[in-house]
């Protein structure tokens, strides 16, 4: 989510941010990087369809109108949602509340699990 708002907010290109944030943080552990990575990769990847699901699934709500941390998180949660099928819709949703709840403004707990779930229960119709 760091780095997704980093692009967003610098204006930088998401390789910008990624060799930037990478030599700035603490070490970290391959796996959980190359995760990391791979998450931005698809956000990337994917923005136009990431953006155009989270307007249609935000009522009243413009992106840009949102607070940058959650429009972020946001992005982050739908981009794996959407590249990383493995994982059980619930558990990303619970874990972009988690991070919500450390970042984020306590009202914006409930928006953002509304616009997650409608999110994902979307892609389970689309997909039967």
């Amino acid at each position: 989510m760091q780095m997704l708002f980093q692009a967003d907010l610098g204006r930088q290109t998401h390789d910008q941010v990624r060799a930037t944030f990478w030599k700035a943080g603490d070490p970290v552990e391959p796996e959980v990087r190359g995760f990391a990575d791979d998450l931005v990769r698809v956000a990337e990847e994917r923005a136009e369809e990431i953006d155009a699901l989270l307007t249609r699934h935000s009522t009243h709500w413009r992106l840009d109108r949102m607070p940058a941390v959650d429009r972020n998180l946001l992005r982050m949660a739908v981009a794996e949602l959407l590249g990383f099928k493995a994982t059980p819709f619930p558990i990303v949703i619970n874990e972009a509340l988690e991070i919500a709840r450390r970042y984020s403004a306590p009202e914006s707990i409930n928006f953002l699990n509304g616009v997650l779930d409608s999110i994902a229960r979307s892609l389970i119709a689309n997909k039967n």
